[in-house]
């Protein structure tokens, strides 16, 4: 190979970056009217020196671009390296294949090549186009409903950075065809519009991240397929257009783009009879169209590459080899997809011999062609490097910069009475349906983030009796959130595959009772959904990835804001620009540590810390789970519910949450109360709870109990009151089965006396104080909270909690005894009891006390899972906000989390952990934790915390007990605060980028 690395002679020049919300007027302003940068170079000492080794043949040949398919067989990837080696073809167009696969046969043909080869890729929403394990970015229709274009921008310059991480030097986007027919059948959805402005803005920005990061952005196809009925690549197109429809709308695009540098684009086949009225001529091989109106009258000087010379739309007409002369006589410069390279080059011979075309001619098409390789760094290649190539191609970044574009283009275009974001989910019975489906869509597993969600499914073969048994299913629910999927791309004769039994169904069901309806699918479906304008909600969600999905559950619940506008007008109802607008930001998000300006790869640390624990069996699993500024950044689940490792942790497995029962039920009820001026902690326990009147226990101040320093005794052991001497149970304590006097369950067959709590709170009364005051971590009064709030508010304390905040806070699997409500399979079991239980607890409390209440209790039993847990703290992260909702009065949350006596040495705030003293080994909290941040704790592996200065909250649960509580790894590891530590040292590297 010639590895020419001489110094070019003309100074490379960068463009600005794209500044976001250009308006129409502006289109033009992003630079001065200029050349592509590369023009520069064609007399460049580089360009000469490789001009001097090439023979006439060859020069040819550098104007001849090749397709290659990287899935193909061995046969297939050495007849390229024959047409390489034999003929010194310029170019290769790679289609479907892989990264790896790619790389490794553009190493082989780099090497084997005389010249550099400039390697191109069409890669419209990146990479994934092609290619498989590659990101994928959004469709251009899709991206049509942005507002920001600096998002495009972004993507464009990603798009490029992977393109070079590949060796690709030419991706053949943007699309900058006006979309004004809904019937193509070959642009649509790659289209960013119907609007010449919107159209053009959007493919400057994508031009210029792609140009700023030296690869070549190429605008298809001219002079423009956004009006045909045609798919070119089935036959030729005809645009019967007058010439003053083609100047004001076809060709704006192109014009504008060529005025700021665009460095090389794509004529389409078609034929256009105004510009050139020769039968069954497409535009491609047409003089007058490529030679007299792009070269001469548009001025144009950038690459011009032919679309696919194997298309029917020039093949039909014209044998391999003489289309591509065809093509070359009108004034293309590069021929792409010639299917025979001898002949073409051949004929191309013939031309120059019969003087249709000079060698000179071909000369300065090679000179602009080697200085376009020239400019993309070819005259210093290098081999691409395969170590790291799928994880850099799959980098977070990109990861981010896809979801946000989609949340920038879903496009909310019904919103009845502003039903979304969804409001009072207490008073909601929702069903999920997938339409288009029999399978789980990411869409409703998203929904099922935020609350209780029953899932159903309409297939489009579904009978008449499958539509009248789903009729009669979703009559329970006050809301059916329904989601269009499987819906074909392209335009056609079969409606985008919506049948009439969807259209009959759907129809009915918007008639029947509120309605939310999202399609995945390309948004000219929306025409074929009849009543849809009649829906209380419609989203325009463009596609169908888990992506989209993914965000688009995100809309519904709040987690994020509709701001997209329609690119199209879909129909009479659904309109050019429409799109209305909603307020994200009132229920967590799910995002990823970029969403927030922090590094996933920062973020390793978790999984290592986890793994130790989890290989140190200093627990069989568990669930993590980071949220910050509202925004779930990372959740993950490790690890197996027992060392059988027969069930993997998922994310929406629940675990026994422990002692952070009491932050989760007490507290969030002594706060509300405290806002109600129904409850102080100035006030004696005494006040509240009558029981305790005339003990010790009475003149107890709540002060006191909640910072632990009111001398109340650790714990008791009540189960062994119950025990007799030979280990039996006592008569009128337990029995072995369920009846109406022992109704309550304590494990798998033993139910407890339904009068037995009364002897757990006498005990509790009884029981004489600590003698020394000062700090004692107990649970007594926290046993006693729900009788205190019963007392308050007259009514059942788990009542009071679901009717107060777990229901309209979405928190469904925050419970007590979750054998009732969840299958086994779903619940991690705790530890196998052997003195009391005497079995392993697997659905009910691991807490003795609290399982001999009944599973219900307010320092222990509730059950759940890490994402409804971190809804209840992100909602005293906002200080008692959540939803549209405010739970807590202003300022209490805050009271309750500071320290109440630190200057005594007791750095507990009301019911709530803080940082210990500074300096203390093996502290509660993370070294980095400010003192301003609080949580808590539990005895069976879990523990949460919540930093209001780093707007962070953090849930981590286990079953460390698993098999036995016998087992002080997970603290000596320190696995729980030190997670969090990763979070912050996070935060601080931030800072330092």
């Amino acid at each position: 190979m010639l590895l020419f690395a001489l110094n070019a002679d003309a100074q490379r020049s960068r463009s600005k970056p794209l500044h976001s919300n250009t308006k129409k007027a502006d289109v033009t302003s992003y630079d001065q009217t200029r050349d592509p940068d590369f023009l520069a170079w064609q007399q460049s000492r580089w360009v000469d020196s490789v001009m001097k080794t090439l023979t006439p043949e060859e020069r040819i040949a550098q104007l001849i671009m090749i397709p290659v398919y990287s899935n193909r067989d061995q046969a297939h990837i050495d007849s390229i390296s024959n047409l390489i080696t034999t003929y010194k073809v310029g170019g290769l167009i790679f289609f479907q294949g892989g990264p790896v696969r790619q790389a490794k046969m553009t190493n082989r043909y780099q090497q084997e090549s005389k010249v550099p080869l400039m390697v191109t890729i069409d890669a419209e929403w990146g990479l994934a186009m092609r290619l498989d394990s590659t990101i994928r970015f959004p469709y251009q229709m899709s991206l049509g409903g942005i507002e920001d274009e600096q998002l495009i921008y972004d993507m464009g310059a990603e798009i490029a950075r992977q393109c070079k991480r590949l060796g690709i030097h030419v991706n053949f986007a943007p699309v900058v065809d006006v979309n004004n027919n809904a019937n193509n059948p070959v642009i649509g959805f790659r289209a960013f519009g119907e609007d010449k402005h919107n159209v053009t803005r959007k493919a400057m920005a994508y031009m210029k991240g792609m140009q700023d990061q030296r690869v070549l952005a190429n605008a298809k196809h001219f002079p423009g397929h956004g009006d045909t009925n045609v798919d070119s690549h089935a036959d030729l197109p005809i645009l019967n257009f007058s010439r003053i429809r083609l100047d004001s709308v076809e060709l704006y695009p192109f014009r504008e783009l060529m005025e700021n540098g665009l460095g090389s684009l794509m004529v389409a086949h078609m034929n256009i009879p105004v510009l050139d009225n020769t039968p069954n001529l497409a535009s491609t091989l047409s003089e007058r169209i490529v030679m007299d109106l792009l070269k001469k009258e548009l001025k144009y000087k950038g690459l011009v590459f032919t679309d696919a010379l194997n298309m029917q739309g020039v093949a039909k007409f014209y044998e391999p080899g003489i289309v591509d002369v065809k093509a070359l006589l009108a004034g293309n410069d590069v021929l792409l997809n010639t299917m025979d390279v001898k002949t073409t080059i051949e004929e191309v011979k013939k031309a120059i011999q019969n003087k249709e075309i000079t060698q000179a001619e071909i000369d300065a098409r090679v000179r602009k062609l080697l200085a376009a390789k020239q400019w993309v760094g070819l005259d210093k290649y290098k081999p691409i490097e395969l170590n790291n190539l799928i994880k850099d191609l799959n980098n977070p970044y990109a990861q981010n910069l896809s979801r946000q574009l989609t949340d920038a283009s879903l496009t909310l275009l019904r919103n009845k009475e502003n039903i979304l974001p969804l409001n009072y989910l207490d008073t909601l019975r929702i069903a999920a349906l997938a339409i288009g489906t029999d399978k789980e869509t990411e869409f409703q597993r998203g929904l099922a983030r935020y609350t209780k969600v029953d899932t159903f499914f309409l297939k489009p073969t579904a009978t008449i009796a499958e539509l009248l048994q789903l009729k009669e299913q979703l009559a329970k629910y006050n809301l059916v959130i329904a989601g269009v999927h499987k819906l074909q791309l392209k335009a056609g004769s079969s409606n985008f595959g919506i049948t009439a039994e969807m259209n009959l169904f759907l129809k009915d069901l918007i008639r029947s009772k509120p309605t939310i309806v999202s399609v995945f699918g390309n948004v000219y479906s929306l025409a074929k959904i009849e009543s849809l304008d009649k829906a209380d909600a419609v989203i325009a969600a463009y596609q169908e990835t888990p992506v989209t999905q993914d965000i688009a559950s995100q809309l519904i619940f709040g987690g994020i804001s509709a701001k997209g506008k329609l690119p199209v007008a879909v129909s009479n109802v659904f309109k050019l620009e429409d799109g209305l607008i909603t307020h994200g930001g009132i229920r967590l998000a799910y995002s990823m540590p970029e969403g927030v300006g922090l590094k996933s790869e920062h973020f390793t640390g978790i999984d290592s810390l986890v793994a130790q624990a989890i290989q140190e069996k200093a627990t069989p699993g568990a669930q993590v789970l980071v949220a910050k500024e509202g925004k779930v950044i990372y959740q993950k689940s490790f690890g197996y519910h027992t060392y059988d490792e027969d069930t993997p942790v998922i994310n929406t497995d629940l675990y026994d949450l422990a002692s952070i029962t009491k932050v989760s039920t007490s507290m969030a009820a002594f706060m509300k109360l405290k806002g109600e001026s129904r409850f102080n902690v100035d006030n004696t326990l005494g006040s509240y709870l009558p029981m305790v009147q005339g003990t010790d226990l009475e003149n107890l101040k709540y002060r006191d109990i909640l910072t632990h320093q009111a001398r109340l005794y650790a714990w008791i052991p009540f189960w062994k009151e119950a025990v007799k001497k030979n280990g039996k149970f006592k008569w009128r304590t337990f029995n072995e089965d369920s009846t109406a006097r022992f109704p309550f369950r304590v494990a798998d067959n033993l139910y407890m006396h339904r009068k037995y709590h009364k002897k757990i709170y006498k005990s509790i009364v009884e029981y004489p104080l600590n003698e020394k005051p000062g700090y004692v971590y107990s649970d007594l009064s926290f046993i006693l909270a729900p009788k205190v709030i019963e007392n308050i508010t007259g009514e059942d304390f788990q009542t009071y909690l679901n009717e107060n905040f777990y229901e309209s806070l979405g928190t469904t699997t925050l419970t007590f005894n979750p054998y009732k409500k969840y299958p086994r399979s779903r619940i991690v079991p705790t530890e196998f009891d052997p003195h009391f239980r005497k079995s392993l607890l697997h659905g009910t409390v691991n807490d003795e006390g609290a399982a001999m209440l009944g599973g219900v209790s307010g320092h222990a039993g509730l059950f759940g899972n890490a994402n409804d847990l971190a809804k209840l703290m992100q909602m005293y992260l906002n200080d008692g906000v959540y939803g549209y909702k405010r739970y807590i009065a202003d300022n209490v949350v805050e009271e309750f989390s500071k320290c109440q006596f630190c200057d005594q040495g007791n750095y507990r705030a009301l019911g709530f952990d803080r940082p210990a003293k500074p300096g203390e080994q093996n502290s509660n909290a993370a070294p980095s934790a400010p003192v301003e941040s609080f949580g808590h704790s539990g005895f069976t592996g879990t523990y949460t915390w919540i930093d209001p200065v780093n707007n962070l909250v953090y849930v981590f649960l286990s079953n460390r007990v698993n098999p036995s509580r016998d087992n002080p790894k997970l603290s000596k590891l320190n696995t729980r605060t030190n997670v969090l530590q990763v979070v912050y040292d996070a935060i601080e590297k931030s800072k330092d980028q």
